[in-house]
């Protein structure tokens, strides 16, 4: 089964930029598919994990902290749908983050921050590696997000929802350009 790699805080306020495109045709020899501009491809040849993300990694410009899953791992989140019970609202954007590994909460879930007032992150489940939440459009939520690795003890990083639901299409039916709908502010793509 194909490797997913989500690479974080890239391609987000000029920092850490680069064409996820032209990085997947440079690991061609893995058949990359690169979704979207935060860093996120699905490698349908990964080989060995670790000569790939050695690879991977000498190809980037920059240091970058990669999180990788099993393609598997992630089709099985189509059968949970972790957001059944919460309303669709144009306000929230609901995402997924995903942890370097799984990592052990320190919190009876759901969790806000912050902690107090109107809620930006509300971290809803977790199940291994994958952690499910919904986020307000604010400026400030990039930084809440970020307490999500506090949260569980290991770092992670953030996609919405559309952009899981595009992985999964592809994972699924193997075509090689998903269709991702953009918002005109993504804090997710600090991920």
């Amino acid at each position: 089964m194909a490797l997913i790699v989500f690479l974080r805080g890239v391609n987000v306020g000029g920092h850490r930029t680069f064409r996820p495109s032209i990085l997947a045709k440079e690991l061609s020899d893995y058949d990359v598919v690169n979704v979207g501009a935060a860093g996120t491809f699905i490698v349908r040849k990964p080989g060995s994990r670790r000569e790939f993300r050695s690879e991977l990694l000498r190809k980037l410009p920059f240091e970058a902290k990669v999180v990788l899953c099993e393609g598997r791992n992630l089709v099985r989140l189509d059968t949970e749908n972790p957001f059944a019970t919460e309303p669709s609202r144009p306000d929230i954007v609901r995402f997924v983050s995903i942890l370097s590994r799984a990592g052990g909460i320190r919190a009876t879930l759901p969790v806000t921050f912050p902690p107090t007032g109107e809620w930006l992150v509300r971290v809803i489940a977790a199940n291994k590696q994958f952690v499910f939440g919904m986020y307000r459009r604010h400026m400030k939520t990039i930084s809440c997000l970020g307490q999500i690795d506090k949260l569980f003890g290991v770092s992670a990083t953030t996609r919405n929802w559309t952009t899981i639901l595009a992985l999964l299409r592809l994972l699924k039916d193997g075509k090689k350009r998903p269709p991702i709908q953009r918002g005109r502010h993504n804090p997710t793509s600090r991920s």
